[in-house]
């Protein structure tokens, strides 16, 4: 809940103060996505022998997760989530599925600013911050 006195969160491109989370929790969070996306591909495909199951899980898994909850489970699990740069928002399904798209391309995880938002956050408007305490 909420205390209408406290003041409205800035956003993070507004946030001079802004601090993104620590690349070994984002690591952390990818790790345990991946491992479920494995699982889950195993459903449909034997994600061996189709390397392209679990990518296409994770695809989908990002484009539900973030553009709904702007947290998916290995997220929420490693306390940090995904928002628009602009307005700390949701960043929508469609940019949700062209985050994922990016991040199973690999390269533009690489490609960081001082805010360590990499190419594929850039590209959909979007930054890793810490997720609010409960």
């Amino acid at each position: 809940m909420t205390n209408p006195h406290d003041p409205a969160p800035v956003p993070p491109a507004a946030d001079p103060d802004f601090t993104p989370p620590s690349l070994g929790r984002r690591f952390g969070a990818l790790v345990i996505d991946w491992v479920l996306c494995l699982l889950v591909s195993n459903f449909f495909a034997d994600p061996m022998r189709d390397g392209w199951a679990p990518v296409l899980v994770l695809i989908l898994e990002y484009g539900f997760f973030l553009g709904l909850f702007a947290q998916t489970p290995g997220m929420y699990i490693a306390r940090i989530r995904c928002v628009a740069w602009a307005d700390g928002g949701r960043i929508g399904l469609i940019r949700a599925l062209l985050r994922g798209v990016l991040l199973a391309l690999a390269v533009p995880p690489l490609i960081m600013d001082g805010h360590r938002r990499g190419l594929h956050d850039r590209l959909t408007g979007s930054v890793i911050t810490d997720a609010p305490r409960p």
